[in-house]
């Protein structure tokens, strides 16, 4: 199903819009799938460069509060952490659309590899030693002077979007950021997060992570918020076997202890909450097995935070 908020386009469209940037016409183009916000084409360039095209949604879509300027941001992204992660070198950018190099690989949605996996917990650690002018996300999104205060402004962001769009949500979820403000507080310092990082936006070849795509969601804050989706819908620290936390915790030392279970907590209502948020923007109905299930273990992790 495609997303409302991605745009049709076709090989003429493309050519169009980045060869003037390139200096090079487009000789093929073709629509790559995986997503739900912006449309991405790989394309092929006269010069025989391959690239990857990502157009954001056309003006009239409707989108969340923190969705605001994220093909800019993506941009942004790419080049704060270039030789730290394995990402795509941005070719040419706009507040509307983004070219960047084309890297090798297929992501952890088609091949299993736990290598890569650990090889990626051990790169977002370095990304993590990178530090913000704040907490929270950039321009004039959800932010603030500490992390309570962004993480708080983050929520308040998306449950507006959920009320906007008339998304049902648990009640609990203000109480259950109040009574763990002091366990947000323990962060000082704004590091850099990727947020995204689920299996569909890590590249492997050869059983080696080969690319990070998919960046225009970053935003400073825990680094903890960055274990949260490499274990979409599970909960990292109760598999401490996990490649990925392997790796992080090689890197950094990391103890997850019942301060970190908590925050670990806090930061999967907030996953669960916008992809519920989301969900009508991207066309999915209310009722569906999709928004269902988010919504179960939404109310789970909220009693847990709560108990």
């Amino acid at each position: 199903m495609r997303s409302p908020t991605q745009r049709v386009l076709d090989a003429r469209t493309v050519d169009q819009l980045i060869s003037p940037a390139l200096g090079s016409a487009v000789t093929g183009a073709a629509e790559l799938s995986g997503g739900g916000f912006a449309a991405v084409w790989r394309a092929t360039l006269a010069d025989g460069r391959e690239v990857v095209v990502k157009v954001g949604p056309p003006a009239s879509a409707r989108l969340l509060r923190y969705e605001a300027g994220m093909i800019t941001s993506e941009a942004d992204y790419f080049r704060a952490v270039a030789g730290l992660a394995p990402v795509p070198s941005v070719l040419a950018a706009t507040d509307d659309w983004i070219v960047t190099s084309f890297l090798p690989g297929r992501p952890l949605t088609e091949v299993s590899s736990g290598a890569a996996r650990e090889e990626l917990g051990g790169v977002m650690a370095r990304v993590h030693e990178l530090t913000g002018p704040h907490f929270g996300y950039t321009g004039k999104r959800a932010s603030g002077p500490d992390w309570p205060t962004a993480y708080r402004a983050v929520m308040e962001d998306l449950l507006a979007d959920a009320q906007d769009w008339e998304v049902p949500l648990p009640d609990g979820i203000r109480p259950a950021i109040d009574r763990h403000r002091s366990a947000l507080a323990v962060v000082t310092r704004p590091a850099l997060l990727h947020f995204d990082l689920w299996d569909g936006n890590v590249l492997v070849e050869d059983d080696h992570l080969s690319g990070l795509v998919d960046g225009e969601r970053f935003l400073y804050g825990d680094p903890l918020l960055d274990l949260v989706s490499p274990a979409l819908f599970h909960r990292i620290e109760d598999d401490p076997g996990h490649p990925f936390l392997r790796g992080y915790r090689a890197a950094t030392g990391l103890v997850v202890d019942d301060a970190a279970r908590v925050r670990l907590g806090l930061y999967r209502l907030h996953l669960y909450t916008l992809m519920l948020a989301e969900g009508p923007s991207r066309g999915i109905p209310a009722g569906s097995d999709r928004q269902q299930h988010v919504t179960a273990l939404l109310e789970a992790e909220l009693a847990e935070v709560l108990r």
